[in-house]
């Protein structure tokens, strides 16, 4: 018997003390690695109408373009396979403009709303080594410049960004990127290897892309008034065709606060197609705001200023293209974490000396948003 109760305690002594050695320590918190999925979606849709130009229609009517439109809607599917692995699938439903083959040569105009993807990516997250924030991706993700400005340009559901609207680069693209933070949120940087091609196109040949964006917060730890200001440089390396480059170089600086947010943009941008043709060097800048006046339920009244310039050809400096963009927005209070928006605005586009002459756009839309 007490040979029996010795044991019996030697027994529980051991497993206490192999209990204790896998105690985590006071104040550690063991990473969550249960798996998890979350389903979300985007949808932008507007009325628009176009002042001019007008169009004409069969019988040779006049009439202003209008109507409703679903310009983009995603479903958003994210999930976490462990704390170091998590994912995003995210298909796109978008107008596709165009003809379509019917074969035998013939073909049709192609107006419908397609389905495709437009991330699809596994992330590996670095934390457990690295600042927070830091990771790299695998699949077709956000290139590097727009995620980020879009969380400070909240007006995509309007119409894209200056850079993006000149189709000077990709929203999303087929690559593998890294991103990293800096200590004490003093900036970030995100760099990738892409094909090039964008994520609606297979890659086309053995050139492929290199982006990086480099972020700077000079006043992190500075008064609050001078936190929000941040100096941003994006290059893209690519080429056409061996020797034929396509090259991106964008300047941005932005500025956020609780009553305005606001921007300026530079892109120097050079393309050559092909050895045989001409190198064609395109520059533009772009300035905007969206003063506000925020409520602490989330909602908040704002206007959206922006102005773009272009010339898309220095050899020909008298070609250019104005844009403006005069809007007013309402954003809804934040319902967990759904982001809801009307916006009514006037959008204008004017050109100078083109050949041919092109005519002045001009057209006024009430936008929605709902982020979820």
């Amino acid at each position: 018997m007490f040979r029996s109760t010795l044991l019996t305690a030697v027994l529980a002594l051991t497993a206490s003390i192999a209990s204790a050695q896998v105690t985590p320590a006071a104040g550690y918190t063991p990473p969550d690695d249960t798996p998890s999925i979350k389903v979300g979606a985007t949808i932008y849709t507007d009325y628009t109408y176009q002042q001019n130009p007008t169009a004409t229609d069969t019988d040779g009517n006049v009439f202003n373009p209008s109507g409703f439109n679903v310009t983009r809607s995603y479903v958003n599917i994210t999930g976490n396979i462990s704390h170091l692995v998590s994912f995003r699938i995210t298909p796109d439903v978008t107008r596709e403009s165009g003809l379509l083959s019917l074969g035998a040569g013939s073909t049709v105009a192609n107006d419908s709303l397609v389905f495709r993807i437009k991330y699809a990516f596994a992330q590996i997250n670095l934390d457990d080594w690295m600042p927070k924030g830091s990771w790299v991706r695998l699949g077709i993700q956000q290139t590097p410049l727009l995620d980020y400005e879009e969380g400070i340009y909240r007006y995509r559901f309007q119409g894209t960004t200056f850079t993006e609207r000149e189709g000077f680069y990709n929203s999303a693209d087929a690559g593998v990127s890294f991103h990293t933070n800096f200590p004490n949120n003093y900036g970030e940087v995100h760099a990738g290897f892409y094909n090039g091609e964008g994520y609606a196109k297979p890659e086309a040949n053995d050139q492929h892309a290199f982006d990086i964006r480099g972020t700077v917060r000079p006043f992190a730890r500075s008064a609050p008034l001078l936190r929000g200001l941040r100096l941003t440089g994006f290059y893209v390396a690519d080429n056409y065709v061996p020797n034929a480059e396509r090259k991106r170089a964008v300047g941005q600086v932005t500025y956020e606060h609780h009553y305005l947010n606001a921007g300026f943009d530079a892109i120097d941008a050079k393309d050559q197609t092909s050895i045989t043709k001409a190198d064609v060097e395109a520059k533009g800048w772009s300035f905007w705001a969206t003063p506000k006046a925020a409520r602490d339920d989330g909602s908040s009244l704002e206007m959206l200023f922006r102005y773009d310039h272009m010339a898309p050809n220095q050899t020909a400096l008298d070609q250019t293209r104005q844009r403006t963009i005069v809007g007013v927005a309402y954003w809804f209070p934040h319902q967990g974490n759904v982001t809801s928006s009307l916006m009514l605005d006037y959008d204008g586009q004017t050109f100078s000396s083109l050949v041919p002459a092109q005519a002045a756009q001009k057209k006024i839309a009430l936008h929605a948003l709902i982020n979820f």
